[in-house]
């Protein structure tokens, strides 16, 4: 019936695009599901170390509906493990997990920080399944950004003109710097580039900081 539960999934999962995916996915006897603290508890026996979600923002307390609710502040002081496990709790429904992992003897993987200047010099790339929106908007914003491999409905964000000025500068060239130029208010731009890495619409090339890695 249209109510079952599998309802959903039998829409939107390529699983189910087959016979032998559709035995796959419901009746394959070795297969298991994997709560957050189980894929992370499943890295370290495995001698791994986590990177980072490839889609992250349904995972953290800045992004989406979570980010008004008074939840939000408690969420954003816990650890990032502990962020994770929860929101996967608070969302109810997230059908996998996929995330980028380490080697833990490789050497250390310089992560995404905007804590000191060196996001100054950080490249943004566009996403390939990012778009804008400029249909019923809401108030203020100049348009909507989108990641289209979001499931999540509460997952958009909104901008304004300015910012919208910055998203079309961005050639995967230039710096966040470059981009900005001197006329930006930096510290409103550090904000803002950060909210695009958190909401799936940007990775970074730091490349320039020394080691050739994109985040």
């Amino acid at each position: 019936p249209p109510d079952h539960p599998l309802a959903p999934l039998l829409r939107s999962s390529p699983d189910f695009a087959s016979t032998a995916g559709l035995a796959d996915a419901l009746l394959h006897p070795n297969d298991r599901s994997y709560s957050v603290p189980q894929v992370l508890e499943f890295l370290g026996r495995a001698g791994l170390v986590f990177g980072r979600w490839v889609r992250q923002a349904p995972y953290l307390p800045w992004c989406g509906a979570l980010a008004a609710t008074p939840h939000a502040s408690r969420l954003t002081a816990m650890s990032a493990q502990a962020q994770y496990a929860a929101i996967e709790l608070f969302r109810g429904t997230m059908l996998r997990h996929s995330f980028i992992a380490y080697r833990n003897e490789r050497p250390s993987v310089r992560s995404v920080d905007f804590g000191n200047d060196e996001w100054l010099d950080y490249v943004p790339v566009r996403l390939p399944d990012t778009l804008e929106v400029r249909e019923r908007l809401p108030a203020g914003a100049a348009a909507v950004l989108i990641n289209r491999n979001h499931t999540y409905t509460d997952l958009y964000l909104p901008i304004d003109a300015a910012q919208e000025r910055l998203v079309a500068a961005i050639d995967g060239q230039r710096s966040i710097a470059e981009i900005c130029g001197d006329s930006e208010d930096r510290a409103a731009a550090r904000g803002f580039f950060e909210r695009l890495w958190r909401w799936d619409q940007v990775v970074f090339d730091i490349s320039r900081l020394g080691r050739a890695i994109a985040s």
